[in-house]
C-alpha cells in the first residue's frame, strides 16, 4: 500500500504559512547556507519543487524519487493560482481538495469537493505506481486526514510566526508519530522523517 507523505515547511510555533498565507518568512541562513540547504533538499525531493522552478534548479529531467501524486487542499494551491499557474506540479498528479474552486481549472488537475480522507484512502490503495503521496498542505487538509498520514517530513526553520496557518487545523486527537532521521544544518533548519507509530 502506498503511503501518505505530509512533506511541509514550518515555524517553531507550528505555523506553515503566515495570516495571509505568506510563506517567504522561513530564513535559511546566508547565501551559501541556503544554497546548500536547497540544493540538499532538492536532490532528495526533486518532485517538490513546482514544475515552473524545475529547470532552474537543474531538475527539468529529474526522476520522481518519492512520489508520483500530490494533494493539497485550495490554500496550498492559491499562491500558484494568483501567479497565473493552473497546474503547478504537472509532472505529478494533482488533486486538489476544495469545494469552493471551478472543477475545470486545469485538465491536469483534480478538484474534489469533499471527502478527503476518501480521496487519501483511494490513492493509497492503488497498486503499481512504487510511489507515495504527497500531502502539499494546508491546515485544515492535514487535520481532516490525520489518521491517514503514515509520514511527516518537516522542515523546522528557526522563526517564530506569531499567527497564522496551522500544520494542523482540526480537532483534538494526539497522535504519535516516532523520529525516523533528524538532519540539522548550520543556519538552523532541521528537517525531521517521522513514522506514524
Amino acid at each position: 500500500m502506498r503511503k501518505l507523505v505530509y512533506y511541509i515547511a514550518v515555524s517553531l510555533d507550528g505555523r506553515i504559512a503566515g495570516p495571509g498565507g505568506e510563506f517567504d518568512f522561513y530564513p535559511a541562513g546566508d547565501e551559501r547556507q541556503a544554497a546548500a540547504y536547497v540544493a540538499w533538499t532538492n536532490a532528495l525531493y526533486p518532485e517538490t519543487v513546482p514544475t515552473a522552478f524545475r529547470a532552474a534548479a537543474g531538475l527539468a529531467d529529474a526522476p520522481n524519487r518519492h512520489f508520483d501524486t500530490v494533494v493539497m487542499g485550495l490554500g496550498g494551491y492559491r499562491p500558484a493560482l494568483d501567479a497565473g499557474i493552473t497546474s503547478p506540479y504537472a509532472h505529478l498528479r494533482q488533486y486538489v481538495v476544495s469545494s469552493t474552486l471551478d472543477p475545470d481549472v486545469d485538465p491536469a488537475v483534480t478538484v474534489v469537493p469533499g471527502d478527503p480522507l476518501g480521496l487519501v484512502r483511494e490513492l493509497k490503495r492503488e497498486e503499481g505506481t512504487g510511489l507515495d503521496v504527497w500531502l502539499c498542505g494546508g491546515g485544515k487538509l492535514a487535520g481532516a486526514v490525520l489518521p491517514e498520514i503514515d509520514e511527516l517530513v518537516v522542515k523546522s526553520y528557526p522563526v517564530v510566526a506569531g499567527a497564522g496557518i496551522p500544520a494542523f487545523d482540526g480537532a483534538f486527537d494526539p497522535t504519535v508519530f516516532d523520529v525516523a532521521e533528524r538532519t540539522a544544518f548550520p543556519s538552523g533548519v532541521t528537517l525531521t522523517h517521522l513514522t506514524h507509530r
